[in-house]
């Protein structure tokens, strides 16, 4: 692999169901963030229905952003759109953007509105790479769905402006891609996901349901990965009764402390630990429960459908 990103990742999604997101996050000192941006939106029940008519999923485009604080969480936004546009250097979506620049640093810039009161919200996300990426990998043996850790660890400054926050901050980075075949609830019935950044390397550890887990290193400029057994982490239940680790301490090793949970719902969490020198973002998704219409139903309530006009400014 290159030393640095050449491009954005291909293909793009055509087939009903089919996805790729990339994902951003930056680790900041007391904040975090977290900015999405997906074609055939997986996060989408408008998407999850029209998977099952057969529509493309070209047509089901998001960008998802939150931002983390000493309080929790500080703004949250999930704007969709009817479509995208793509290049080799920048992926748009509405008015939000995700660029590669010619030094291989990614630029994220998003322009969204809160759901609900449709407050404006501007972030900006710059990582520059300190590790190369990896080559995509197969998640579960058979099963057509790949990820890919594009910057695994990098350089990262942080510029949000929204509802009563403003911040500015510099820390580290991490950049990956997801990409699927068909929807997610199937073969690939979900993940657990864990990124720990620490003083000297970065270590992510993916965990889809039936096969073993892929451990990635990004350490003295170098990215290493290799499938191993999980660590076991003791569970609990979240308030929507999925289980989720209690403590992040085993699958990080190191003693990260107290697990705060920054997003929770019937299908999806994410939680947070920092400690020990090491700042840890951890996922746990279910897609079976997903795609049941009640849940459905649910996510409705934390999503906004942006407008043709703000496509058109993209």
């Amino acid at each position: 692999m290159s030393a640095r990103l050449q491009r954005l990742p291909q293909p793009w999604p055509t087939r009903p169901g089919a996805y790729r997101w990339l994902y951003a996050d930056v680790s900041a000192g007391e904040y975090s963030a977290v900015a999405i941006f997906m074609v055939g939106a997986v996060f989408s029940p408008r998407h999850s229905v029209a998977a099952r008519r057969g529509e493309s999923p070209l047509d089901y485009c998001a960008v998802n952003f939150a931002l983390y604080g000493p309080a929790g969480s500080l703004c949250w936004a999930f704007s969709e759109y009817a479509g995208a546009l793509r290049t080799d250097q920048r992926l748009s979506i509405g008015s939000s953007t995700l660029a590669l620049r010619a030094d291989g640093s990614v630029e994220v810039h998003v322009v969204e509105r809160t759901p609900w009161w449709g407050k404006l919200l501007e972030a900006q996300l710059t990582l520059a790479p300190l590790a190369p990426p990896h080559a995509e990998l197969q998640l579960s043996p058979g099963a057509p769905h790949h990820w890919q850790p594009l910057m695994p660890r990098a350089t990262a400054q942080l510029h949000v402006r929204g509802p009563d926050v403003s911040v500015d901050a510099r820390g580290l980075g991490y950049l990956d891609t997801n990409r699927g075949d068909e929807a997610l609830g199937g073969s690939m019935p979900g993940w657990r996901w864990l990124r720990a950044h620490g003083a000297q390397q970065t270590r992510i550890l993916y965990e889809p349901p039936g096969a073993q887990a892929i451990e990635v290193v990004a350490r003295d400029g170098a990215t290493h990965a290799w499938r191993t057994d999980a660590p076991a982490a003791p569970m609990k239940r979240n308030l929507w009764g999925l289980p989720v680790p209690a403590t992040l301490d085993a699958l990080v090793a190191a003693p990260v402390g107290e697990v705060h949970q920054r997003e929770s719902s019937p299908f999806y969490a994410r939680l947070e630990a920092s400690g020990a020198g090491t700042h840890a973002l951890c996922e746990v998704a279910d897609f079976r429960r997903f795609h049941r219409p009640h849940i459905r139903w649910m996510a409705r309530w934390r999503s906004r459908v942006g407008s043709a006009a703000e496509e058109r400014a993209a």
